[in-house]
């Protein structure tokens, strides 16, 4: 996963040229593939990364068509907030979130909540924490303490601010997990958890008993299915054994959006609708 923050610093320092990926009409946008369920299906454009540093616009054009009605960002793609806002309204997306790495202090983080506003997100998301910071107890303690700083901040600029999970936090240490203590540890008026659902169950746990445990903490999610114990190799949503019905069930009144995400897609389109198309028909 290291290739994930390299991803997230990279792209702030790219720019890519255009090829034609098709355009879809505005009204056509809306159909998607079936009944949306109650809540909006989005998409991590991690997913399709390599086809959006070819062409930006129409990677979106092509998941509107498919039916997502958000996106989450991760990087622009050397493109500026108002460029990006502009590509939104023309595609008829929303961003209600973006992930970005983690600040290197104070003044950085206040130009990442200036752009995430202008773009118009409502939510700042940390993606990934390298190993040297989360290697101990101590160590968890510290993250929380700057998670609560960084969405104290976020607050004050009229953000929200998250943090997405890996399976690393799930590692024991005495009689509980990294996750514990990060749960523990912040302020759910400033710190909110996008749980990676495929990642919690990666790692060993039960993403359910989280969900019934920490009502009102989990306001995202990101969707990607597993393989059966002990592999646990991710696969499309609706591909694996992931109980999704009971997932959204699980904290209705609480989850506001919930994001598909495949790392490594053999075919990043063909993911993405596999994965709307199953959840377009899931009743709950």
């Amino acid at each position: 996963m290291h290739s994930r923050r390299e991803f997230l610093g990279a792209l702030g320092r790219a720019t890519f040229g255009v090829a034609a990926l098709g355009r879809v009409r505005p009204t056509a946008m809306l159909a998607g593939l079936g009944g949306a369920p109650r809540t909006p299906i989005g998409i991590q454009l991690y997913t399709v990364r390599e086809l959006m540093k070819r062409d930006f616009d129409g990677t979106l054009a092509a998941l509107a068509g498919i039916g997502y009605r958000e996106v989450e960002f991760a990087g622009y793609f050397g493109r500026t907030p108002a460029q990006v806002r502009q590509a939104l309204r023309q595609t008829g997306l929303t961003a209600p979130s973006t992930h970005i790495a983690l600040p290197a202090d104070d003044a950085a983080w206040q130009r990442t909540l200036d752009d995430a506003n202008a773009i118009g997100h409502q939510w700042v998301v940390i993606a990934w924490l390298d190993a040297p910071m989360r290697s101990s107890p101590n160590d968890w303690a510290r993250v929380a303490e700057r998670f609560n700083h960084l969405g104290a901040l976020a607050k004050k600029a009229g953000l929200r601010f998250a943090y997405h999970n890996h399976d690393f936090e799930f590692a024991h240490v005495g009689g509980s997990t990294m996750f514990d203590t990060l749960l523990d540890r912040t302020d759910p008026k400033l710190v909110s958890i996008e749980m990676d659902v495929y990642w919690v169950t990666k790692g060993g746990s039960d993403p359910l008993w989280y969900l019934r445990h920490y009502p009102g903490r989990f306001p995202m999610l990101h969707l990607k299915d597993a393989t059966a114990a002990p592999e646990r190799r991710m696969v499309d949503v609706g591909a694996g054994v992931i109980d999704w019905a009971a997932i959204f069930a699980a904290d209705r009144a609480t989850l506001k959006h919930a994001f598909v995400e495949h790392d490594e897609p053999a075919d990043a389109l063909a993911s993405a609708r596999a994965s709307y198309s199953y959840l377009s028909r899931l009743t709950y």
